[in-house]
């Protein structure tokens, strides 16, 4: 969910009036003490995150709250029990019997082929087993959580049973000052921007992150490009809460959405030479206003840059977004010195290759139609169905069991996040499925669903017979 960070500007003040946290460790620049106060808080407010601009030092401030004896991000001793617990809520026989006979199997005249690569990837399982640490380590403390901990509706109302509630949001803004002190508060798996995490030092609770390595491998990349005064390319989505944590740690940011947006970038840079498709610089700003640092100017902000992204966007659009930037900085500056204005780090995230990788393979293969599992608000979920669309396959996104039936009947999202329905998706006779599901996705689900077309093509049967 998108959120308007609010701007927040900086003075000179003594010693006493600098938040704890300000006092307790160094995270500016500035060798003068500084305050921060953001516009429509007061100093009594705790309802807003505070923002913070070039000045701030996130990566010191970061770097200095995981040493704190108030930050968890490796559990409480407790990962055996919880891994059980998991176990016994989200794993499937179905696709325990599928890995056991090389990913195909065969119920009754329905062929499921299960992709290599798909569901829980590394980085979710932990950050959902430490969530569910923290339940064991503070029975009786409230815990809140920021975002939720994953994108899938499952894992989340579990953890709602557990009563780790969502921070509430009012008016686009997280109201904090339902924290007090001694809560626990979880840190996604998506991470959190600094303004919250600042926010929340400064309350004293006690942060579990559960921020996932490879997100954190982004934040480093563009901390890189501020170090060197480089902008950011993100290559993203401006509302995802991934994104806009990642945006928190840069300088200054663009960020692109696809291949058409960083074309636009890219004309622009060229001053219309590369496809025309660029305009003036109030229509550049005003097609990403949303999408800029506070101040960006593309006619300055554009000199250097550098590449970054969602970890869960395409991989090859994220290659081929990285590739068309480097060669019009080559145009706009030579060869020769296309070091001193691009710079690109791979943080394309293993999981999500593997699964995409995956999918492309399944595709290749002789399907009736393919099933994707997952959250409808997951990106690397609606990437998979991305690729099996584009291919043509009749591909159905789901995010439960619950959008099959009554009937041969299945409502399903597309790829660009239409949800339509449709009658007698499952054709008749014997059949065959390719199944996957995203990186958010328990095994469990993926069998609920499997269970409904089992059922519906038993009937029919029944009905033949």
């Amino acid at each position: 969910m998108a959120m308007s960070l609010q701007l927040c500007r900086f003075s000179a003040l003594s010693d006493r009036s600098l938040p704890e946290t300000f006092g307790r460790i160094g995270v500016f620049r500035s060798r003068k003490p500084l305050s921060v106060r953001c516009s429509g808080e007061s100093s009594s407010s705790s309802s807003a995150s505070v923002s913070v601009e070039s000045d701030f030092d996130a990566k010191a401030f970061r770097h200095n709250l995981t040493r704190s004896k108030n930050y968890n991000r490796r559990g409480f001793g407790h990962k055996d029990e919880t891994l059980a617990l998991m176990n016994r809520e989200y794993t499937s026989d179905i696709i325990k019997t599928l890995k056991d006979n090389g990913n195909e199997y065969s119920w009754g005249n329905v062929t499921v082929k299960l992709a290599e690569a798909y569901g829980f990837c590394w980085g979710v399982e932990r950050a959902v087993q430490i969530a569910y640490e923290a339940r064991k380590q503070f029975p009786d403390e409230k815990i809140w959580i920021t975002n939720e901990i994953i994108h899938n509706p499952t894992v989340n109302q579990r953890l709602a049973e557990m009563e780790v509630k969502d921070i509430p949001i009012d008016d686009g803004k997280k109201q904090f000052d339902v924290v007090d002190k001694g809560d626990v508060v979880i840190l996604p798996a998506f991470g959190a921007a600094v303004d919250e995490m600042l926010t929340l030092s400064n309350k004293n609770v006690q942060i579990v992150d559960t921020t996932c390595p490879w997100v954190s491998k982004v934040w480093n990349s563009v901390e890189k490009h501020k170090k060197g005064e480089y902008t950011s390319i993100i290559h993203g989505k401006y509302a995802h809460e991934e994104t806009i944590a990642t945006a928190s740690f840069a300088g200054k940011y663009i960020i692109v959405k696809n291949m058409a947006e960083a074309m636009y970038v890219c004309d622009y840079i060229l001053g219309g030479e590369l496809d025309g498709s660029s305009s003036t610089r109030e229509e550049f700003l005003e097609k990403f206003k949303f999408a800029v640092s506070g101040g960006f100017d593309p006619d300055i902000d554009l000199f250097k840059v550098g590449i970054a992204n969602q970890t869960t966007m395409l991989k090859g659009e994220t290659e081929e977004i990285g590739r068309l930037v480097e060669r019009a900085m080559m145009r706009k500056y030579g060869v020769e010195n296309v070091n001193n204005h691009f710079m690109s780090f791979n943080t394309i995230c293993d999981a999500t290759q593997e699964r995409q990788d995956a999918m492309y393979k399944m595709v290749e293969e002789k399907l009736d139609l393919i099933l994707v599992v997952g959250g409808w608000n997951s990106s690397n979920t609606s990437h998979l169905q991305e690729i099996a669309e584009e291919r043509g396959i009749p591909s159905y996104w789901i995010d439960s069991e619950k959008r099959i039936g009554p009937g041969n009947r299945i409502s399903h999202k597309l790829m660009h996040g239409e949800l339509v329905e449709k009658e007698n998706w499952l054709p008749e006779g014997p059949i065959t499925i390719g199944v996957t599901s995203g990186a958010s996705t328990p095994d469990k689900v993926v069998e609920d669903a499997l269970i409904k077309v089992f059922d519906i093509k038993r009937e029919e049967a029944l009905q033949l017979a």
